[in-house]
């Protein structure tokens, strides 16, 4: 059991939390509720919350208005699920094309700030979001609930290895865990460090618990298994950002005798899914978004049939998401027999990266360039595909033909997030399809295993 953090002095136990932590464990007693809830109760309140945001984009939305309405919603009338499967989905180009059009423009005040964020996007296409301090503690609200689920002791080192931040360490593991309960050290590193330096550092912090992208562990595993390095404090493996392999759990117990435990989520929405405390596939995280895995044609799929996973955002008022189609692909299972209702996802297809290769055989994680959000160039999507250990290729999408300007200064965007100067070749092209199995790869090395300098 955690322990409690109180911010009354003097008062231990039972701990009274400051307001952000009472409300996160608020929520978290709803959650343990409404987690296993009939769906058929679990559905009703998805559908009174979405009327709630179907009424607020209807009247301060005007691009979402008549969409809505052709569809059959009404603000003043309950939301009939058949009606609103006929809302046309949205696509990432959608949001590209009508940016501040997807606004509102009367955001409740008691939903907080808002909050503005970018992303290069998993399928290579940039998007600029808004969200608010609510959406935030939503999140904070379910990456607390992923850690309940999973017994994680918060007074344990936590290791995190991600893209875009400084190396540092700090005194608790985050906003989601440091208000509500006793937290050990967080050491964080930048992802585009090299993986033997990688290793080292997370025997130096005694690393306990390793958050991380799928293919970082794999090169960590791989690497420890070649040098027989052992992690021996080691308890548990965290995955975030990118499609599973189906060989990672198995190369993680070899590499380190250890579970890995996977999340999906995105920057537009939030937490889709968790993986279930009792077996290896997820829980759709029902209380925050509406998932729908959708055919071909727009109907539902069946467990067992992958579809396009389509999100609708249940508590962002200020930029609200209807029938979103990320540009994922996913596999919806039958129920649980974990006894938790939340509808199941066995398998998440659509997102992957490779490793880049320097000139002296060291491999690491690229960074996507911010290009489009950062208003270099009209970019809607891109892809980095590295020939040699000195050449890249980024294949990109745009609105139309790059100026010379424009061109120059995407070419030192990518160089930036490369962390190394290759020689940068750009490629118009109509479109950049998937592979054969639904995954879109932002970043492809054609450089074998072993190339380079030793």
């Amino acid at each position: 059991m955690p322990e409690w953090k109180s911010s009354v002095p003097g008062i231990v136990w039972p701990a009274l939390p400051a307001p952000q932590g009472a409300a996160l464990l608020a929520l978290q007693w709803q959650l343990q509720q409404s987690e296993r809830l009939p769906l058929a109760d679990l559905e009703a309140l998805q559908f009174r919350q979405l009327r709630a945001v179907v009424t607020h984009a209807m009247n301060t939305v005007p691009w979402h208005r008549e969409r809505l309405a052709a569809a059959g919603l009404s603000p003043d009338r309950d939301i009939d699920p058949a009606a609103f499967r006929r809302v046309p989905v949205m696509t990432r180009r959608d949001v590209q094309d009508a940016g501040n059009a997807l606004l509102s423009n009367a955001v409740p005040p008691d939903h907080g700030r808002p909050v503005q964020y970018k992303t290069g996007g998993s399928t290579g296409e940039p998007l600029r979001l808004i969200g608010t301090e609510l959406t935030r503690l939503f999140w904070l609200t379910l990456t607390l609930r992923d850690h309940l689920w999973h017994r994680r002791d918060f007074t344990s080192t936590l290791c995190a290895i991600r893209a875009l931040v400084e190396n540092s360490v700090r005194p608790g593991w985050g906003p989601a865990t440091a208000g509500v309960a006793a937290n050990g050290p967080c050491a964080i590193l930048n992802i585009a460090t090299d993986t033997a330096r990688q290793l080292d550092w997370l025997q130096q912090h005694g690393a306990q618990y390793l958050l991380t992208h799928p293919v970082n562990v794999r090169a960590l595993a791989h690497f420890s298994l070649e040098r027989r390095i052992r992690l021996p404090r080691l308890k548990e493996v965290l995955t975030f950002g990118e499609s599973l392999p189906a060989d990672l759990r198995a190369l993680c117990r070899e590499a380190w005798n250890v579970p890995l435990i996977d999340s999906y989520s995105a920057e537009e929405t939030g937490y889709l899914a968790l993986q279930c405390p009792e077996h290896e596939h997820y829980h759709v995280q029902s209380e925050n978004v509406l998932v729908e895995i959708l055919d071909e044609a727009g109907g539902p799929c069946p467990p067992g049939v992958a579809g396009r996973v389509a999100v609708t955002t249940l508590h962002n008022f200020a930029m609200p998401l209807f029938r979103y189609v990320l540009g994922d692909y996913a596999e919806a299972g039958d129920p649980c027999a974990c006894g938790r209702s939340l509808p199941v996802m066995k398998r998440i297809f659509g997102r992957t990266r490779d490793m880049f290769v320097l000139p002296k055989g060291q491999r690491y994680f690229p960074t996507t360039p911010v290009i489009r959000t950062a208003g270099i160039a009209p970019i809607q999507q891109l892809q980095l595909i590295q020939h040699t250990l000195d050449h890249v290729e980024a294949r990109y999408v745009a609105e139309r033909p790059l100026r010379p300007e424009e061109e120059r200064d995407m070419t030192a965007a990518i160089h930036e997030a490369l962390s190394h100067p290759f020689v940068v070749t750009l490629s118009p092209v109509a479109d950049i399809p998937r592979s054969a199995s639904m995954k879109f790869n932002a970043f492809v090395c054609l450089v074998a295993y072993g190339d380079g300098a030793t």
